[in-house]
């Protein structure tokens, strides 16, 4: 799950944003101020970040000058209502990743966020690679490496087993289809089913739970997919 900060001083638009942003499924912080926002960025990891560019104590270019100084590589929106070309060439100079003015549609900044964020490998592969040994069930898992261990004991799994567990894990705490999975693992020119899904989901479950039988960890919602609760 995408982790994502908005720093916004009017506290209307910063409620609203984190509400929908949480509705499509991103876990979301939130700072009043531009001092305060620097000091999250510093003292956190964020797979992105939403500012606004006229706040009180530090303004959204300099805190995006100074984050950008200390070598920090987080993927920043910047979000203001001056549409001015000039200022979009500072905010972009100064290292932010894309610029958008207000007032704007809740569409079109999800599809921004969306499109950032894919294009913010480097940065989302660091964060990762901090975080990328995880206990889920029984297992321990290490994506950056794929090495699966139970019990201080290797655990076989193949690199789909792998691929599923780590999407479900991005995923976690919420509903995942079984097309998605068999788009975003598969992809649906193997042409396999969503009887492969359910196949892979329970050899999954054979490693992680403690009774495979009755799932704590990764949930059958029926007639739409799983769900991976985090532990």
């Amino acid at each position: 799950m995408y982790k994502i900060l908005i720093v916004e001083d009017e506290p209307d638009m910063r409620l609203g944003l984190k509400d929908n942003l949480e509705f499509d499924g991103y876990e979301v912080d939130s700072a009043g101020n531009g001092k305060e926002g620097y000091e999250k960025i510093t003292n956190n990891n964020y797979d992105l970040v939403l500012m606004d560019v006229m706040m009180p104590e530090m303004s959204g270019f300099e805190v995006c000058k100074q984050i950008r100084k200390d070598g920090i590589k987080v993927p920043i929106i910047l979000l203001t209502a001056k549409g001015e070309e000039i200022d979009k060439v500072r905010g972009l100079e100064l290292g932010a990743d894309d610029y958008i003015t207000k007032p704007f549609s809740l569409r079109e900044l999800l599809a921004r966020v969306k499109a950032v964020l894919r294009r913010a490998p480097e940065h989302n592969a660091q964060v990762e690679k901090k975080n990328s040994k995880i206990q889920i069930g029984l297992l321990t898992i290490d994506f950056s490496t794929y090495i699966a261990v139970s019990k201080n004991k290797p655990v076989q799994m193949s690199h789909k087993e792998f691929e599923l567990l780590h999407y479900l894990w991005d995923k976690r705490n919420t509903v995942v289809t079984r097309d998605d999975l068999l788009n975003k693992i598969w992809g649906y020119e193997e042409s396999p089913t969503t009887r492969t899904v359910d196949n892979f989901i329970v050899r999954l479950r054979q490693k992680i739970e403690k009774d495979p039988e009755r799932p704590h960890f990764i949930i059958t919602v029926h007639g739409i997919g799983y769900k991976l609760i985090e532990s």
